[in-house]
């Protein structure tokens, strides 16, 4: 049985821990001193009776000696290794590194993990405190009730004669607005504290929406027929909704999501799908349905029917990003605006014209997705009023990639990409870039 060229490395560290000169070892195994000098520096080959001796007089598994470091340790360390910019570190001696200080090596990994975690709850607190609307909001509450304040008690303290009446009108404004900014300061501090974990609980109505979205895996066939009043109060039993906003969000979601089941369904889209290749153009075509209907409904039957799931974003006409069906690798923000090198925006200068665009996701782990687009007017048209337009984008991850991409961020603060024309603000990783 073959076994790794590097457990002469692992013999000789066993060795070493167990202060156990060459030389004894050597006779108690019953080979020469300088043929296990050989082995221990990778130059014979070793299994068998031997292997099984020399595993016993070290008092260890012979699998410790003759089976390489565990894989996804290997594959930490290579990573760790494609991640250092300041040093050049031996990547093709990682196993023979493992195999003598696993330790050591297992620390590396480790720390490693936890500074790409730091990184990721950086880039989230920043994203949140920068763009996070309810953060303002609060901020901007709380100053103006300290600036009430400040101003109440500077007339206290200045104007030395006021009647009674003015004076308790005074002191219970003073009153009211301290009690507001203890209760704000309280609220904003429980709600920082969520921030603090980028796993933290849903905060926004939109997120809200969107977990209750996951937990139905964006299908909603089985309400068929339901009547509104129906619908209202299956969006209403719905634990992850805590909100009126919430619920008044997942109510127009839910509506649209069936009337896409309804133009679409799951037997017709299964047979659809057989034909070859994802073509929503195709497939527009073939049922007669808009092609919007089309890249939303693929982004909802894709966990069930293909063998990977596609991701989906919408925007409105002003480009805030109005729900997102996440997709492995293909970061969106949650707080700040996307991208704008995203054809979900581009879409939005070109009404009703369908867009497909490879792109690169940039980043560590940098894939290739294919993302088609469409904008469409939505509500009534109406004499004299422009049409108001929804964009969306379906995204379809990419196993093999061709270098065909054009490379785009998730947000201008945690895009790595130098030379950007479309960039608004510094990037946190410019540094790393």
């Amino acid at each position: 049985m073959p076994q790794s060229g590097l457990a002469g490395s692992r013999i000789r560290e066993r060795r070493l821990v167990a202060k156990v000169r060459q030389a004894d070892l050597a006779e108690r195994v019953g080979i020469s001193a300088s043929y296990l000098n050989l082995i221990e520096h990778n130059r014979r080959r070793i299994g068998g009776k031997l292997l099984n001796d020399i595993a016993k007089a070290l008092g260890v598994e012979a699998s410790l000696l003759s089976e390489g470091a565990e894989a996804t340790l290997l594959a930490n360390l290579r990573e760790a290794a494609a991640d250092a910019q300041a040093v050049a570190p031996e990547v093709a001696r990682s196993d023979e590194f493992a195999g003598r200080f696993p330790g050591f090596a297992a620390l590396i990994a480790e720390q490693h993990r936890r500074l790409r975690s730091l990184e990721h709850t950086a880039a989230t607190l920043t994203d949140r405190l920068t763009h996070d609307p309810h953060l303002a909001t609060s901020v901007h509450e709380m100053l103006s009730m300290v600036t009430a304040i400040r101003s109440t008690a500077g007339i206290l303290a200045d104007t030395k004669e006021l009647e009674p009446e003015w004076r308790n009108r005074f002191h219970r404004n003073l009153n009211e607005d301290s009690q507001r900014l203890a209760e704000g300061a309280e609220q904003l501090v429980a709600y920082l504290d969520d921030a603090g974990d980028a796993r933290a609980g849903m905060t926004l109505p939109l997120e809200e929406v969107e977990a209750m979205l996951q937990a139905h895996a964006f299908q909603f066939d089985a309400l068929g027929e339901a009547s509104l009043e129906a619908l209202q109060t299956f969006v209403a039993n719905q634990p992850h909704l805590t909100t009126e906003a919430a619920r008044d969000m997942a109510l127009t979601v839910v509506r649209q999501l069936r009337a896409d089941a309804r133009a679409l369904p799951i037997e017709m889209m299964a047979r659809v799908l057989q034909d070859g290749p994802v073509a929503p153009e195709r497939i527009a075509g073939d049922t007669g349905a808009p092609l919007s209907a089309v890249l939303r409904r693929l982004a909802a039957v894709s966990d069930s029917l293909l063998a990977q799931p596609f991701g989906l974003v919408m925007c409105d006409a002003a480009g805030t990003l109005m729900l997102r069906k996440p997709v492995e690798g293909f970061a969106v923000p949650r707080f700040s605006g996307a991208c704008p090198k995203w054809p979900l925006f581009q879409a939005l200068s070109r009404p009703m014209q369908p867009l497909r665009q490879r792109l690169t996701m940039t980043g560590r782990e940098a894939r290739d997705y294919d993302c088609y687009a469409v904008s469409e007017p939505i509500g009534q048209m109406q004499v004299n009023l422009a049409p108001l337009y929804h964009s969306y984008m379906l995204i379809i991850p990419i196993d093999v990639a061709d270098d065909s991409g054009a490379p785009v961020g998730s947000s201008c603060r945690v895009c790595p990409l130098d030379q950007c024309d479309g960039r608004r603000e510094p990037s946190l990783l410019a540094a790393r870039a």
